[in-house]
């Protein structure tokens, strides 16, 4: 009998109070960001949450406001707190704000989560870009829960949390680049050790790793892992674009605070970099700590021994005694130290087999205990600018082209992301591009109009031939753009790649040599014509504000009767006029069905 006067107690003062207040409630921007909502076309709402789990409402993931009534009357209703302790974010905000007749959270299992992880602060985690995964080409962000009692030396071992597409493991690299673009994989949020992270990205992957706690109170970081705790009903479509690893982290944290709305400029794109760089203008971020990969530790190592230390480690590195190479001790440190960091970094590269190498290892490091001599190697060079310090990865530009046969034109073009050898290289990888939805449209003195280029993507990573790695280099191109014909300029739609070798320091001068093919086809050229030949280039760093570029190739085409060659020189030389604005000046010689000459300047603006 009480507990049905209870029943109908509660069912009457949820119904009043739904009357009243509970609109304003559901609308309100803290309870849209616990649900993941985001507002559609004519003032309607959907949750980025994709799995049912999530929600009390069979209508929840379109309806706020019916979600918050089901959410309300599972609190309330409910015999135990089995329904607080899922979604104990929403509970204590509810709480807080609109019902403090309710008792406290008690949920010993989020008691003995939070002791373990005995959390104090968060830290961001950039992990920089890695070309040869295209998930990872514009980099990673993950977040690391720093404990009470943590020091340096006890990072590796505190907890991280890592949102990742769940990929299809029998997916080629095609088809999970095109799923990652489509929203094909479920996303969801993870929690793991620190160490495996560290060892995916600064070992296997060898990127470099830039570390940046987070500005958050206490009370603060327990809201966040309140709604990290509600994440384990939680699946995402996953778009590498859009709504990736970084827009997720952001979606997050953004729970800290009632005034935090992080994603809300991130519609269309959300670039990792980007992302760090909207948390510094929070003012979140804190100065980061620099974590150098294991490659770069190699190279840095490498820099400063000769040629002769170098071949006595390699030796040691493939097993052969220190003995046999009769070295005093001031000389056995640096030769023992580089043997052993490149039979680390070839164990963990080229998946070497533990059995074997783990023992060579351990007669390494026990050989260099012998000797009680300090390091001589002097640590790697903090990279002058920080990735949250460089351009944004959107550009706009005006153009103004002139050319030799073709009435001149005036245009804009826009790049979604991100990145281009000739860009100003601060906070970016030297000597990689990732240039994606590269689009220029413009108009003559005619007033027509014309789409001068779309290259959906145009990528190219030259990683230079040294001492230790023989490296080889890459780019793709995929797109239409225009060619000179013997009428008219024509467009074209083309696929293009190369593969060969680089040499010289992407700091400073650097240059390439490329074997390449092309596949194109358009309303000149009567079928599918294919080509083979070679692209070569070279770029130089003149200043640390200017940067010239060299590049031509020559291509034999086949199936295409007009012409039998398809040729191109270009010179571009880029000012750039401060961290966000660029002046680019470029000549450019292409041949072929006629030749012709171009002139081009652009105004360039990164946001």
């Amino acid at each position: 009998m009480h507990r049905l006067l209870l029943l109908c107690l509660v069912l009457f003062s949820s119904a009043v109070f739904s009357s009243t207040v509970t609109k304003d409630i559901a609308y309100n921007p803290y309870w849209l960001k616990l649900g993941h909502y985001n507002q559609q076309r004519f003032s309607s709402y959907e949750s980025e949450v994709d799995s049912n789990a999530f929600f009390f409402s069979p209508v929840g993931k379109s309806d706020p406001h019916a979600e918050l009534m089901a959410t309300i009357k599972a609190f309330e209703l409910a015999d135990n707190n089995e329904a607080q302790c899922r979604f104990p974010a929403r509970y204590r905000w509810l709480k807080d704000h609109f019902f403090p007749q309710w008792p406290e959270l008690l949920c010993p299992e989020i008691d003995v989560w939070q002791q373990l992880i005995n959390p104090k602060g968060i830290t961001l985690v950039f992990p920089t870009a890695f070309m040869n995964d295209p998930s990872s080409m514009f980099g990673h962000t993950l977040l690391r829960i720093d404990a009470r009692d943590q020091t340096r030396s006890r990072e590796l071992i505190a907890f991280a949390v890592n949102f990742a597409a769940e990929p299809d493991a029998t997916d080629n690299a095609a088809l999970y680049a095109l799923k990652g673009v489509i929203g094909q994989y479920p996303g969801k949020f993870t929690l793991m050790p620190y160490y495996r992270k560290v060892r995916e990205y600064n070992d296997l992957e060898s990127r470099d790793i830039w570390e940046y706690p987070l500005n958050l109170s206490e009370p603060e970081i327990q809201r966040i892992l309140l709604h990290l705790w509600e994440m384990q009903w939680a699946t995402f479509d996953y778009f590498f674009i859009d709504e990736n690893c970084s827009y997720q982290l952001l979606a997050l944290l953004q729970l800290a605070r009632d005034d935090l709305f992080l994603t809300s400029e991130f519609s269309t794109h959300a670039i990792p970099s980007d992302t760090v760089a909207a948390l510094k203008q929070y003012g979140l971020l804190q100065p980061p700590k620099y974590r150098a990969a294991s490659g770069s530790k190699l190279l840095n190592y490498e820099s400063q021994l000769t040629d002769e230390q170098l071949v006595m480690a390699q030796a040691l590195r493939d097993g052969k005694p220190l003995h046999d190479l009769s070295l005093s001790a001031k000389d056995a440190v640096p030769v023992l130290e580089m043997a052993y960091e490149w039979l680390n970094y070839q164990y963990y590269d080229q998946g070497l087999a533990r059995d074997e190498i783990a023992p060579r290892l351990t007669r390494l490091l026990h050989q260099r205990s012998k000797y009680h001599v300090v390091s001589p190697f002097e640590p790697p060079q903090i990279p002058r600018v920080s990735p949250e310090q460089g351009h944004g990865s959107a550009r706009i530009g005006a153009v103004v082209s002139h050319y030799e046969n073709s009435v001149n034109r005036v245009g804009l073009s826009y790049r979604v992301a991100y990145h281009d050898l000739l860009d100003n290289a601060g906070g970016f990888i030297p000597g990689a591009q990732i240039s994606f939805f590269d689009v220029e449209a413009s108009i003559d003195n005619n007033e027509r109009l014309f789409l001068e280029r779309l290259y959906v993507i145009d990528a190219m990573s030259l990683a230079p031939d040294n001492r230790l790695f023989d490296s080889w280099s890459w780019n793709v191109r995929v797109g239409y753009d225009r060619q000179p014909t013997l009428k008219k300029r024509a467009g074209r739609s083309f696929i293009q790649g190369g593969y060969g070798k680089s040499f010289g320091d992407a700091n400073h001068f650097q240059s390439y040599i490329l074997a390449s093919s092309l596949l194109q086809t358009g309303s000149l050229i009567d079928s599918l014509s294919f080509a083979l030949g070679s692209e070569a280039g070279a770029i130089w760093q003149v200043t640390e504000s200017q940067k010239l570029a060299l590049s031509g190739q020559a291509l034999w085409l086949f199936n295409e009767p007009r012409s039998d060659k398809h040729i191109e020189f270009s010179a571009h030389w880029q000012i750039a006029l401060a961290q966000n604005w660029g002046f680019r000046s470029s000549f450019v010689y292409q041949d072929w069905q006629v030749s012709e000459q171009q002139f081009k300047l652009q105004l360039l603006h990164y946001f």
